[in-house]
């Protein structure tokens, strides 16, 4: 079962060297959903090969633009191809208000509703669940409010040897197995012992999303083991001043909180326009934590089951 990120812009506040303010698609289970959305986010999608038909959850971390102006073209090309489905936003207060703005002065009525999700400031806590993943926000700091997102696999049920199962079992036996039940007889005796007859579940996989934020150490403490963490690197620690005067972090704070956290992957964002060339980020990274990558546009990050 997939569990993808591809990165569809990774830049920061300006479009420059050809990369795309903030904007990804995070694919699990055949569920997609949409984590930013700066501008050029639908073309982007487009040049890439994803469907935003399947897009039904939309996360917007803090209402700077970069983070979020590619939101109304792509709503205005749903429209215009009849979407049905409703559509999901979650944000910080306030988008709900820019969106009806723009429909309302442009007279226009989508064909399809949209689902307002608001963030509580500095919360912690699941925004959206279903019978696979949960999504819960991470408290960021930045200099208006802002979110980060986790997404975590539920435990998966245990795995039927086919190779042992006995011939005849009923199908509700056979459920049973799954959660970890034994298989019994109408008087409740022991017939097969489930560990005989099924292997362990496939691991539950996670990523986190921290996009614009100062060094918050105690990001490290929600995020513990996991598998790939996103965390913006605006600029090298030779800009650190700057760092601290904008809040945002460095390559070296980002690669911190990895280590912090037991990270499986770093994979490193939101770049200032002032680096043309990235190399001197992912080194920085690297000397603190060697499993850190650069979020180049297009560029595919998968984690195996």
């Amino acid at each position: 079962m997939s569990f993808k990120i591809t990165i569809l812009g990774s830049s920061g506040a300006l479009p420059v060297y050809g990369r795309h303010p903030s904007a990804q698609l995070v694919e699990i289970q055949s569920r997609f959903f949409l984590v930013d959305c700066g501008e050029a986010a639908q073309m982007q999608l487009m040049r890439f090969g994803a469907s935003y038909h399947r897009i039904n959850h939309i996360f917007i971390s803090h209402l700077h633009g970069d983070h979020y102006l590619g939101l109304m073209g792509l709503i205005f090309t749903m429209h215009l191809q009849r979407r049905a489905a409703d559509l999901h936003v979650y944000s910080h207060r306030g988008l709900d208000e820019i969106i009806t703005t723009q429909l309302r002065y442009s007279r226009s009525a989508p064909s399809f509703r949209i689902v307002f999700h608001r963030l509580e400031k500095d919360a912690q806590g699941v925004i959206y669940e279903d019978d696979a993943i949960t999504v819960e926000t991470i408290p960021l700091v930045h200099k208006i409010r802002s979110s980060g997102f986790l997404f975590k696999e539920k435990p998966k049920p245990r795995r039927v040897d086919k190779t042992r199962l006995p011939q005849g079992l009923l199908i509700r036996q056979v459920a049973g197995l799954k959660r970890g039940d034994d298989v019994v007889d109408d008087a409740g005796n022991i017939l097969y012992r489930n560990a005989d007859l099924t292997l362990p579940p496939r691991r539950s996989r996670s990523y986190a999303y921290c996009s614009d934020t100062a060094y918050v150490e105690r990001i490290a403490e929600q995020i513990k083991g996991v598998d790939i963490l996103y965390h913006e690197a605006t600029f090298t620690m030779d800009d650190e001043p700057r760092a601290r005067e904008t809040l945002h972090s460095t390559a070296a704070h980002a690669a911190t909180i990895a280590l912090k956290a037991d990270a499986g992957k770093l994979v490193l964002g939101h770049f200032s326009a002032r680096y043309k060339e990235l190399e001197p980020i992912l080194d920085e990274a690297r000397r603190i934590f060697p499993e850190a990558h650069l979020a180049l546009e297009g560029v595919e990050f998968s984690i195996a089951e």
